[in-house]
């Protein structure tokens, strides 16, 4: 596997989980990190802790939907290392509830997170690779993106967008020396969870003719839980994919992830669709 040292690496929603977790690695591989997210507090301790020198490692705060502010995490990369070597979209966020109550404008918003200010972040570091003759994209998907859950149909649906999206950029970016993966968590042992439900608070307070369903499906998604994985189950996945020539169009983890999306491909539609459906 050819090494990370001296590589630059922009990673999104690096303040915890597993952005912070694929900070750690990266670093402990030679590489050099730029983190961003909108807590500086947290950057700040989280690049201390890594590198107290502050020689390879950048904290740069800001919110990834804000364009002056993904402008200014590729230009303070640039300035200080020169080169941008890889990119993990990693920053995002799940919206929870039914479609038929979640405002619209919310759907809007968790799109524009997860989808649109990826792909502009994305664009604004493409340039900068195809000069260089290379650079690595890695985005951070989920196997929801494969197999779309009721209640959280929105939040999926965004990572069904980033399958065609990585697809189509691999693609177009291959003659140019830039390579992109997919990375697919399963369950995840992070603060994302209790970070979807407080955004759909309110949604999931006033479900109407749905509230009976929310108690089997919280306690089937507690079940669930018991199976999550670590940050750094994904983490390593991302320095895979970062230290590869080559790397796999999919990366799957942890194993129950590999299961669960082994059982999609073999079970027909029917069967999923018996296996996830809303239960009273």
């Amino acid at each position: 596997m050819p090494s990370l040292a001296n590589q630059v690496v922009i990673v999104t929603g690096a303040s915890a989980g597993i952005g912070e977790a694929t900070a750690r690695r990266l670093v402990r591989g030679g590489a050099k990190v730029v983190l961003t997210a909108r807590r500086q507090d947290r950057l700040n301790a989280l690049a201390h802790a890594l590198d107290p020198t502050g020689a390879n490692v950048l904290a740069v705060a800001g919110d990834v939907t804000s364009d002056a502010d993904r402008r200014k995490w590729v230009e303070a990369t640039l300035a200080k290392f020169g080169r941008i070597d890889g990119l993990v979209n990693n920053a995002g966020y799940g919206t929870r509830g039914p479609v038929e109550i979640v405002p619209v404008d919310l759907i809007r918003k968790n799109y524009e997170t997860n989808i649109f200010s990826l792909i502009a972040l994305t664009q604004l570091v493409i340039p900068t690779m195809r000069a260089q003759g290379g650079g690595c994209i890695v985005n951070i998907g989920s196997v929801a993106g494969r197999i779309a859950r009721p209640l959280s149909s929105i939040y999926d649906s965004t990572k069904h967008a980033l399958e065609a999206i990585t697809d189509g950029l691999r693609g177009e970016l291959k003659p140019f020396g830039i390579r992109v993966a997919l990375v697919r968590p399963g369950f995840i042992t992070t603060e994302f969870i209790d970070a979807a439900n407080a955004v759909s608070a309110d949604v999931l307070a006033n479900a109407g003719p749905y509230a009976p369903y929310y108690k089997g499906y919280h306690e089937g998604t507690t079940k669930l839980r018991t199976f999550a994985g670590q940050p750094d189950d994904i983490a390593r996945l991302v320095e895979k994919a970062l230290a590869s020539d080559d790397p796999a169009p999919r990366y799957n983890g942890p194993f129950h992830a590999k299961i669960f999306l082994f059982l999609r491909w073999l079970l027909p539609r029917r069967v999923m669709g018996w296996m996830v459906r809303l239960k009273g």
